[in-house]
């Protein structure tokens, strides 16, 4: 459950084909990122601490950037369900996917799921394979170019800031669906963490009800209002059992 959620929070960024110009004054902005950094995040489920979460941006060559998404339960969490996952994600300059692999150990289950992106044929080719069954999954998709997964996507949308009042509409892939989402940027607000206020954008990402997710809910993301442009918070209202899980921004350092 942990892996899925915070998962979900990443999808918000994926936009292949973004249906929005900037206005000429966004567009002289001068934005710090990308640059190297890790940033770690406490994940809070009905008031308890659940877990951590550990994003590393670093360059693997003049023109690749390797993504790195460390997961980890805790405390109550870890004893009714434990989660430790690890998902590695290489990518472009513009952070367009090209390879990803996510090891996911989640109570009984243990998994290795890799997406491989071919340009030239513009699709992304999906396999699963079952440590404790001893089974495979396959699968192909054709897919828009410059195609972004879930944990790059996040990297695509702090490089494109959408400003309050506009929105986006994008495709995205898991690798075994594609679809069309949107994300609205709702207003500027502030947010205190950890003795520090930042001023934010938050965001609402339309990617349940059926369009990436079946089951409903909501998900909202608040982004420094800076040229760091730094995720904060993540919000997702979630219907029964699972509730509303909150992500918070721990600690930022670059590399």
């Amino acid at each position: 459950m942990l892996r899925t959620l915070l998962l979900s929070c990443y999808v918000i960024a994926l936009p292949l084909t973004i249906s929005f110009s900037l206005s000429a004054q966004d567009s002289l902005k001068s934005y710090k990122f990308p640059f190297p950094e890790k940033l770690t995040y406490q994940v809070e489920w009905r008031l308890v601490m659940a877990g951590t979460a550990t994003v590393s941006l670093s360059r693997a060559g003049s023109e690749i950037w390797q993504t790195n998404l460390d997961i980890q339960s805790a405390g109550l969490v870890t004893r009714l369900y434990r989660v430790l996952d690890t998902y590695r994600l290489t990518s472009d300059s513009k952070f367009c996917s090209a390879s990803s692999v996510l090891e996911a150990q989640e109570g009984k289950r243990h998994t290795i799921t890799r997406l491989a992106f071919e340009v030239n044929r513009s699709v992304v080719r999906y396999e699963e394979r079952d440590l404790v069954k001893n089974s495979n999954s396959q699968n192909e998709l054709s897919v828009p170019p410059c195609t972004r997964e879930i944990v790059g996507a996040l990297a695509a949308l702090r490089t494109a800031p959408i400003e309050p009042g506009k929105s986006a509409t994008f495709s995205v892939t898991n690798g075994k669906k594609v679809a069309n989402a949107r994300i609205e940027a709702q207003g500027r607000e502030s947010v205190a963490l950890n003795g520090k206020t930042y001023q934010t954008v938050r965001y609402e990402a339309f990617i349940f009800d059926n369009v990436v997710y079946k089951r409903k809910g909501r998900l909202f993301i608040w982004i420094s209002d800076d040229g760091e442009r730094i995720p904060v918070q993540f919000k997702l209202q979630l219907g029964f059992p699972i509730g509303n899980i909150t992500v918070l921004l721990d600690k930022q350092q670059k590399l």
